[in-house]
């Protein structure tokens, strides 16, 4: 009309955090990748699927990583001062490990990858996920009860429920995360980054439960971003930016140590 063409206003592009329908993109920078993170702790929205694998998908981990640094290290020094200002902390099983090379890759390496896939396996929400997960829990179950007694009973039950597992791994791989799942997911979440800081508190050798949930802050923080990294980024890496946390801590034990010791 009156001789000017117009188009219809373009709808606008879906926001990266919306939480139906979507594999979320690496942002592309830090400060991007932590306001997100941010963004995600305040409304927890599990993706269709994870991110694939790229430099990209690296490229976000390792900004993660840096973000785990901050605050987990703020954390650690305001720990420092109140040990300074004269708090003495209670006894830690740690401290009492001989730090071999065993030792240390049971710490950086095997823990967090077991943990990873014990806390942070199933939160895709997918069955190809959740069930043989479920089935190695059940496994595990049997061995801690069969007890050294039938050791090979428990040995060949949680063998059995390996194989199950890797079966059913295999069989519902391309199965999407459960409606469900996806509605309850904040819960899941948030149920998965409290038992993980929680279950730190048998590191300790004395002091009540209460006395010791401080303690557990920077499992809890290093847990939400785990979780985050898991659901967007995939499992590999939540466990990449785990044997980093670990890595780094045992680092700065091992370091203080020596400089102790010279």
């Amino acid at each position: 009309m009156n001789g000017v063409t117009t188009t219809p206003e373009a709808a606008p592009a879906p926001h990266p955090e919306t939480p139906s329908g979507r594999t979320i993109p690496a942002a592309g920078s830090v400060r991007g990748e932590w306001r997100r993170y941010f963004a995600f702790l305040r409304r927890p929205a599990l993706p269709d699927k994870a991110a694939p694998v790229s430099g990209a998908t690296l490229a976000a981990t390792l900004r993660l990583y840096t973000l785990d640094l901050l605050l987990v290290g703020t954390l650690l020094s305001l720990a420092l001062m109140a040990v300074a200002a004269g708090f003495v902390p209670p006894d830690n099983a740690l401290a009492e490990l001989e730090f071999n090379a065993l030792t240390l890759f049971a710490i950086v390496v095997f823990a967090p990858v077991l943990e990873e896939i014990g806390f942070r396996g199933w939160l895709s929400g997918r069955a190809g996920a959740v069930l043989p997960i479920l089935l190695l829990g059940a496994g595990f179950t049997a061995v801690m009860l069969a007890g050294q007694s039938n050791a090979m009973l428990g040995a060949g039950l949680f063998l059995l429920a390996a194989m199950a597992a890797l079966v059913l791994a295999i069989v519902l791989r391309k199965r999407p995360a459960w409606t469900w799942f996806q509605r309850f997911f904040p819960l899941f979440f948030w149920l998965s980054t409290v038992a993980f800081a929680l279950v730190h508190i048998f590191n300790y050798t004395e002091g009540s439960f209460l006395a010791l949930l401080p303690l557990v802050l920077p499992q809890f923080i290093a847990g939400s971003i785990f979780g985050y990294a898991r659901v967007n980024y995939g499992l590999w890496s939540a466990m990449l930016l785990h044997i980093l946390h670990n890595g780094t801590l045992i680092g700065l034990v091992l370091l203080a140590i020596n400089t102790a010791g010279g």
